[in-house]
């Protein structure tokens, strides 16, 4: 039997890590496979000699080609003569992500002998008749082999290799076989890692959301193009074609399952960018967006989509009776209080999250589970949150580019419509119970509020009714900057100079002061240059995203952070320079800067240094001495620098 490729490996899992591996390649060859969007599984059961035969005789062979093909899968034993042996058998549908085969189906037969370790896959081709014919030069085996106690070898059989026909979809080429997809095995192998989460698309027929996505995709990658935020517009664009694919085949389930014919009504609650919002309106579906700010690609929808800019409290004013699906997509605050929303909304409405940010209801999320991850601790309190308002939760997996992946779905309640009121106290029982979890009273938490944000409750009250979310905070209308930039000039610049100072101490007594030579400065832990600084410095860094590791990244002319360690940065590095100063070509490349971004910003190096700059003044992107300095021309870009 001829074999291609071998891998030896160890695994002390003994069997078990390879069947995991097979059948991730069984039920997901997409994580595997980019071209495909998945498989749907059929007909599985055992089956013996006699029935396998049968089997292959309905899909096109004869009885010599029939046997042919038992030989190959048990490596020549007479397989006539074990009438006792059976196989696990399994028929997979592919899926590709871009049809290229027209109304022909491509399958493969699976067999697994797991007396002998090994995988046998029977390509089959079906027309739309139904007429099936089994691509006899396409037969593959992936055998388990043992060398000795924890030491195994997997090895890759074709049938025929000199006719191997490859198309990187359905039939594999060779090399990627042996070169991509067996050392992925034995990694599935050796791992033994199970995820914390299903599958993605368990509640979908992967087929239908394959074709919805293709169409939408082509039909919106045009928003590509026009993107007027700063966010980047491949991950969000098509990550929002993916979720409102994902709602679209859902909500063609439902619809299905329950003989309607109206599109489904939905409300997006923290809506964002709003291009959900679009994408599901032009699709049809009755709906709006609301958030608390208004973004710069609203205007460009048009008035088919609709856009709110409120700020979002929980109470009676903000429910939805007439609206048939909530939407929560990476929602922050206001996700814990979707299900809450739908719950009380009526007893019709369902919902739909995509959790993010790790919120409760009254402020962040507190572990309470250090075995599990943050995100899977946090995704379960969600789904807490939903079982507690009485729906029936189901949990799914997107494909979409984030990690953050992982959505709950409240499709059905767990009770009837006559036990609503007892429903409504385990609602309101368990909302309170989580208030004192946090450790915040509906006084404190308001008066605090009032205080931070000058937020007037009690107009809340008037206007939107009980305020049953008493002690929530929306996010503020206007964004505040938190990146360190917005900090006092003199603060940064005396954290900075300290820290330099530090960095430049370390290597004084090692040459460091040798004239002719330039203290390039020792090297600091981001926590050993937090023990350089006072706590009130380190409390007013503790309330900016990234603390003080951010303001370091951000005075990039004069520090270097890599790894978690904090250096001097050393301008005559050519890895270390701006992009656009780079290579052989640097001095091409300076023309093409942005001219307002150069000499507007005095050099730190020139006026703190023990040494000053260790570039000349013409070499220099920064100003050395006032002569030098000048106004900038035009706003400035954001320029990226190498570590």
């Amino acid at each position: 039997m001829p074999k291609l490729f071998e891998i030896t490996f160890t695994d002390k899992s003994n069997t078990g890590g390879f069947w995991s591996a097979i059948d991730v390649w069984i039920k997901k060859p997409h994580v595997v496979n980019k071209r495909l969007c998945g498989v749907k599984e059929t007909q599985s059961k055992n089956v013996g000699v006699e029935e396998l035969g049968n089997i292959l005789l309905t899909h096109g062979s004869d009885t010599s080609e029939s046997k042919d093909v038992l030989t190959f899968l048990n490596s020549g034993v007479e397989l006539e003569h074990d009438k006792e042996r059976l196989w696990s058998f399994c028929v997979r549908t592919f899926i590709p992500k871009v049809n290229c085969y027209g109304t022909t189906v491509h399958k493969d037969i699976i067999l697994k002998d797991f007396n002998t370790q090994r995988v046998s896959f029977l390509p089959v081709e079906e027309s739309e008749e139904g007429t099936a014919s089994l691509r006899k030069n396409n037969i593959y085996q992936i055998h388990l082999l043992s060398v000795k106690s924890d030491e195994w070898t997997l090895e890759l059989h074709l049938m025929r290799p000199d006719d191997w026909f490859s198309d990187g979809v359905a039939y594999p080429k060779l090399p990627w076989l042996g070169g991509e997809l067996l050392p992925k095995l034995v990694r599935w192998a050796t791992e033994s890692k199970t995820s914390e989460f299903k599958s993605t698309l368990s509640l979908l027929p992967v087929e239908k959301y394959s074709i919805m996505y293709q169409q939408l995709k082509d039909k919106y990658k045009e928003m590509v193009k026009v993107w007027p935020e700063v966010t980047d517009p491949e991950k969000f664009v098509f990550e929002d074609v993916a979720i409102a694919t994902y709602l679209l085949v859902l909500w063609g389930e439902e619809r299905a399952e329950k003989g309607l014919t109206v599109k489904q009504s939905f409300v997006d609650l923290g809506c964002g960018n709003g291009l959900l919002v679009h994408i599901l309106s032009n699709e049809g579906h009755p709906g709006k967006g609301i958030d608390v700010r208004k973004r710069k690609i609203w205007d460009m929808y048009g008035p088919q989509t609709h856009l709110e800019e409120t700020a979002i409290t929980p109470s009676d004013g903000f429910l939805f009776p007439g609206t048939d699906w909530l939407i929560g997509n990476h929602s922050d605050e206001l996700t814990p209080w979707i299900p809450v929303i739908a719950a009380r909304s009526s007893f019709s409405c369902r919902y739909f999250v995509l959790p993010c940010c790790f919120f409760d209801f009254y402020g962040k999320y507190q572990r309470r589970h250090c075995k599990k991850s943050q995100y899977k601790e946090y995704i379960d309190f969600i789904s807490e949150v939903s079982t507690a308002c009485g729906f029936n939760t189901e949990e799914d997996c997107l494909r979409i580019p984030s990690t953050k992946r992982v959505c709950l779905v409240g499709k059905s309640r767990s009770y009837q419509l006559l036990g609503e009121p007892q429903a409504e106290e385990w609602r309101d029982k368990y909302i309170q119970g989580r208030q004192t979890c946090s450790g915040v009273t509906v006084r404190e938490s308001n008066a605090e509020g009032e205080a931070e944000h000058h937020h007037d409750h009690s107009e809340t009250d008037r206007i939107h009714g009980t305020n049953w979310g008493a002690g929530f905070q929306p996010r503020e209308r206007i964004e505040t900057v938190r990146n360190c930039a917005a900090l006092p000039r003199d603060f940064v610049d005396g954290i900075v100079l300290r820290v330099a100072t530090s960095l430049l101490g370390l290597t004084k007594d090692e040459g460091g002061d040798v004239p002719g030579t330039w203290n390039t400065g020792g090297r600091l832990s981001v926590r050993e240059v937090a023990e350089l600084l006072e706590q009130e410095t380190l409390q007013v860094l503790k309330k900016e995203c990234g603390g003080l590791q951010t303001l370091l990244k951000n005075n990039h002319q004069v520090f270097r952070v890599e790894g978690g360690m904090v250096h001097i940065r050393d301008w005559r590095v050519q890895a270390q320079r701006p992009r656009g100063l780079q290579g052989t070509r640097a001095d091409s490349k300076r023309k093409h800067l942005i001219s307002g971004a150069l000499k507007t910003r005095a050099c730190w190096f020139h006026v703190h240094h023990p040494h000053g700059c260790p570039l000349q003044a013409e070499e220099c992107a920064f100003a050395h001495g006032p002569d030098d300095l000048r106004p900038s021309t035009r706003p400035l870009k954001k320029m990226k620098y190498s570590n």
